[in-house]
């Protein structure tokens, strides 16, 4: 154990970060590094219980009380080396993870959990400064070629480990640059695209190939896939965005949130965008949604010099602390109060999108609401109703449709393949062994699983990499989640 009385001695302590008035006025990361004596000091709040929960909580099964206990004694090398072996992207978790890991720490029982993300990136940098992060080169080739569709972070951590075991494997993506959502969906104050850099160059030196503006079953043929390759792996993600069929969604002005997140990383990566151009610029701003993806697009906005931003949220307020129906260690759906909120946002729950108004030019100009209020319906289930005499109509010239994902895309590859579904229209895939229905054809992440979490797209790839290598060679020295 590194300090038994760290709990004791030292409270909670989150990241300092650029005051607001800075940080909006460019799209670089604002959260910054611990000093030594801070880090050392939260680690030293990890209690290496008897019981870690927190492996539990981690889809990955992060080993986190051991790198708890190396960064304490600043043994990077190992600590490093302990995370890595769980984890293929901590640059990636350590930034954008909601960390369910932190909602089953112990210590956060009647304390304030350990800052086990923030360490976690920590330690991933300094392996980076150090030159600890080096290609994955396999010494032994299998000769089996492998093709993985989609760069996101399932598609990205199937293809490291594959590799690593000396499989050649291409990676195949239909936009611009690879890294999927990583790339083209997250922004980049929350993930900067020097980081995805750094490991797609790492993985190209490790003889990964990226094909990109490469759309499988358009630009590349279906039968040439199979004949090319001896296993193929799909991880397109869940990329078909929730819908709000109202009144006036035609009108110019109405747009799926992802369309706007994702034009602003080509506007900063250089990439052209060829449809007509999503800005905020002086306009009122509504989110719909109360997700990740609705904060993003609020950070987003500011920086775009919104007029206003408001964001609608259809369900109610969540409680700030566990209720009894949140026990620990299970992950608490609390209040959440994201840096983009703190940079200014007005934001109204259980409220209602009844339509949006136009002008004679099929321009945007309103929103009609109406707030609800959660009943029981005859069969116990939550139902919206309307509360009489709340209509308000919110000036609004841009609203920005963040309520998330229902299934993978259909056309083309999907369709042409005859890939059996599920009931939630996901591809139906073997949890176990991540098998489709069409012979060597394998699937993981947000595509077989539904839209998820990046660590959880992380775990499917791990976990389906194993398979796949088992499917080629009978067996195989990757390790599951479990395998530290």
């Amino acid at each position: 154990m590194n300090k038994p009385t760290g709990f004791l001695e030292h409270s909670r302590q989150e990241p300092d970060k650029l005051e607001v008035s800075k940080r909006v006025k460019n799209y670089h990361e604002f959260v910054q590094k611990y000093n030594p004596k801070i880090l050392n000091e939260q680690a030293a709040r990890c209690m290496n219980c008897g019981v870690p929960f927190c492996h539990s909580g981690c889809p990955l099964g992060n080993v986190i009380p051991e790198f708890n206990e190396a960064v304490y004694n600043e043994e990077w090398q190992k600590a490093y080396q302990i995370l890595i072996a769980t984890n293929n992207f901590p640059e990636f978790t350590g930034r954008i993870c909601p960390a369910p890991c932190e909602h089953a720490c112990v210590l956060g029982i009647n304390q304030p959990p350990v800052t086990i993300e923030e360490i976690e990136k920590h330690i991933i940098e300094v392996a980076f400064e150090n030159n600890f992060v080096q290609p994955k080169f396999s010494t032994v080739k299998t000769g089996f070629k492998i093709a993985v569709v989609g760069s996101g972070p399932a598609g990205l951590a199937v293809a490291d480990q594959l590799s690593s075991v000396g499989h050649v494997v291409t990676v195949f993506e239909r936009h611009e640059q690879p890294g999927g959502l990583l790339r083209f969906g997250i922004p980049d104050f929350k993930l900067e695209k020097t980081v995805v850099e750094r490991r797609i160059k790492l993985m190209e030196k490790a003889g990964v190939i990226f094909k990109c503006n490469t759309e499988v079953g358009m630009d590349y043929s279906i039968e040439q896939l199979i004949d090319d390759f001896d296993a193929i792996i799909l991880a397109g993600g869940s990329t078909v965005p929730r819908n709000l069929n109202v009144e006036g969604r035609h009108l110019k002005g109405v747009h799926f949130a992802m369309d706007f997140l994702s034009q602003q990383n080509k506007r900063m990566s250089g990439v052209p965008i060829k449809d007509i151009p999503i800005l905020a610029t002086y306009k009122n701003v509504v989110v719909i949604g109360g997700g990740d993806t609705g904060s993003d697009c609020i950070g987003t906005s500011n920086r775009q010099g919104a007029k206003s931003v408001t964001q609608f949220e259809l369900l109610p307020m969540p409680p700030k602390q566990r209720t009894a129906t949140m026990p620990w260690p299970q992950y608490a759906p609390l209040l959440k109060t994201t840096s983009s909120h703190e940079e200014g946002v007005e934001r109204i729950f259980s409220i209602q999108t009844k339509a949006f108004m136009g002008d004679v030019n099929q321009n945007l100009v309103g929103i009609q609401t109406v707030q609800i209020e959660w009943i029981k319906d005859e069969h116990g289930k939550m139902i919206p109703k309307e509360i009489p005499n709340t209509e308000k109509t919110y000036p609004c010239e841009l609203a920005l449709l963040a309520m998330g994902f229902l299934h993978p895309q259909y056309h083309g590859l999907l369709e042409n393949l005859a890939i059996d579904r599920d009931l939630s229209g996901n591809v139906n895939a073997h949890p176990k062994t991540f098998k489709t229905n069409k012979e060597k054809f394998f699937c993981c992440g947000d595509m077989r699983r539904g839209q998820s979490l990046v660590v959880w797209a992380i775990s499917e790839g791990r976990e389906c990499a194993l398979k796949v290598d088992e499917f080629l060679q009978g067996t195989s020295s990757l390790s599951s989640k479990d395998g530290y």
